[in-house]
């Protein structure tokens, strides 16, 4: 059951430290990572040209967000190709069509160790940060922003470049 798994547990925030033996880097925290700002599309865009952006930025995948902050999922370039030449999506529907909307989101605050539990079975992870915005009326409301979109490769890449052994 998911509920005695530890991973899962630590994946849902339910657990902080359950290795007795963690790497150097376990305690860290994401936003040690230094990751650049992701390219975002809006919902409406249509598949074609998101294929077009992530081709001409160099992006192999990109996380939708609606104007009002909300995250919808992720698309990727070859999901959206892969899609449109099967028949599934044609070029002009809107990339919310292909995108997928199961994703994890992990925070800035959050451990590496925490990480490294998301990306035992997902490819990616959605990085976001909390923030309080407020209105002319004087109400105000946390909002989620996308801060960047963290893969194992990442994490590798830190640790390998920073390995205290």
């Amino acid at each position: 059951s998911k509920f005695v798994n530890d991973k899962w547990m630590i994946k849902n925030g339910f657990l902080n430290d359950v290795q007795e033996h963690k790497p150097w880097w376990w305690n860290i925290k994401v936003q040690k990572l230094n990751l650049s700002a992701p390219l975002i599309l809006l919902p409406e865009v249509s598949c074609q040209k998101a294929i077009e952006i992530l081709q001409e930025k160099g992006y192999d995948q990109a996380p939708v967000v609606a104007e009002s902050g909300l995250i919808l999922g992720m698309v990727t370039l070859s999901n959206t190709l892969s899609s449109v030449l099967a028949g599934n999506a044609e070029f002009s529907d809107p990339v919310t069509k292909v995108t997928y909307d199961q994703f994890s989101k992990i925070g800035l605050e959050d451990s590496l160790g925490k990480l490294s539990c998301i990306l035992e079975n997902d490819h990616f992870a959605i990085v976001v940060h909390k923030q309080m915005q407020c209105s002319g009326n004087g109400s105000s409301f946390m909002k989620q922003m996308v801060f960047g979109v963290v893969t194992a490769m990442d994490l590798l890449t830190f640790v390998s470049r920073n390995d205290k052994k």
